[in-house]
């Protein structure tokens, strides 16, 4: 290993707070031009019909690295103020990113040109320009593992499994306020679908090696039933997706599932989409919300899709929603009070 590890992990990224700068002048503004500054414009005021629709449920989705880029702050403080009612993200999002800085890592300022080759020398990953300690990634693997082997054997959906992660950040965390630790105190699920893909797979594959006969699993099945049991208890719901991927495809599809229960569900009413997806490939994270429309997934009264890099627009969005305070008239949904009773 070369001795200049500690020349690239010098500049820690720092994670915006929406609460300090108050964006409603610039969207307002925004409102009035043309392209992508229109359709961010639009997105918030659908991000504020959501939020003062009273029967509305709201449901954030995560996918992609924004959490290590920046904005890990400004989710758990949608969550803190009751802004966001469940979340479906990627595992890596969940994971590998907020409960790694946690335990008290960081993420660094980088460089997309800089020399791969040299980074792996050093043991040092590199998310674009953003470079993490590959060294302290796996020790979060490995607490991912030391925290499963103290439960119960058995099934766990990745929600149920967070929430012990919430429960042991609230009394051990090195870093307070993280996504993770702000949803288990507000009663917010956390849903991570291809769960294993991120550090909680390799930390859930050593915990099974350890114990091949007295394991835990994770039960993507019944994840997807409670997931389906929140949109069936919500008169009306909103989406506010960042990125695509499984995500996005998870939450649309509780309609779809909801139907072949044989229940009667709505549509879902509100849509926002942020994302650098080419639509022309036919891919899942490229689709339109319009798309999304045809398979009777979601209402194309109230979507908007925004074609951008979401660490640009995202804090926007989310400062004017904040400033404009129609999060202070909601009523908590405490969707996760409704599990494990």
């Amino acid at each position: 290993m070369d001795n200049n590890k500690s020349s690239f992990l010098n500049s820690p990224v720092e994670h915006i707070d929406i609460t300090s700068f108050d964006s409603r002048p610039i969207i307002k503004a925004m409102s009035k031009m043309s392209f992508t500054s229109r359709e961010v414009a639009n997105a918030a005021k659908i991000y504020n019909n959501m939020l003062s629709d009273k029967d509305c449920t709201i449901f954030l989705t995560i996918a992609g690295s924004t959490s290590a880029a920046g904005c890990m702050n400004l989710y758990s403080e949608l969550v803190k103020n009751n802004m966001v009612d469940a979340i479906v993200a990627t595992g890596a999002s969940i994971i590998d990113m907020d409960f790694f800085e946690a335990l008290g890592f960081k993420h660094y300022q980088g460089s997309q040109f800089q020399d791969d080759n040299l980074l792996r020398n050093n043991y040092i990953d590199r998310i674009y320009d953003t470079y993490i300690d590959e060294e302290e990634l796996q020790t979060c693997d490995k607490k991912v593992c030391e925290i499963a082997n103290k439960l119960e054997p058995g099934p766990y959906t990745s929600r149920k499994f967070i929430k012990y992660l919430g429960e042991y950040l609230k009394n051990n965390a090195k870093k307070k306020g993280s996504l993770i630790q702000t949803a288990y105190e507000q009663n917010v699920p956390i849903f991570c679908p291809a769960f294993t893909d991120s550090s909680a797979g390799f930390g859930l594959v050593m915990h099974q090696e350890e114990r091949p006969k007295n394991h835990i699993t994770i039960d993507s099945i019944k994840e997807f039933r409670e997931l389906t049991e929140i949109k069936l208890k919500s008169k009306s719901s909103g989406l506010f997706m960042i990125g695509g991927g499984v995500p996005k495809n998870f939450i649309q599809d509780t309609v779809i599932c909801a139907e072949l229960l044989g229940k009667n569900v709505e549509m879902h009413k509100y849509a926002i989409q942020i994302t650098v997806a080419d639509s022309r490939d036919g891919a899942c994270s490229s689709s339109t919300l319009k798309e999304a429309s045809s398979w009777g997934k979601v209402d194309v009264k109230e979507e908007q899709m925004v074609f951008a890099e979401a660490t640009s627009v995202l804090p926007l969005i989310a400062s004017d929603a904040y400033h404009t305070g129609n999060w202070k008239n909601r009523k908590k949904k405490n969707f996760q009070n409704i599990f494990d009773v």
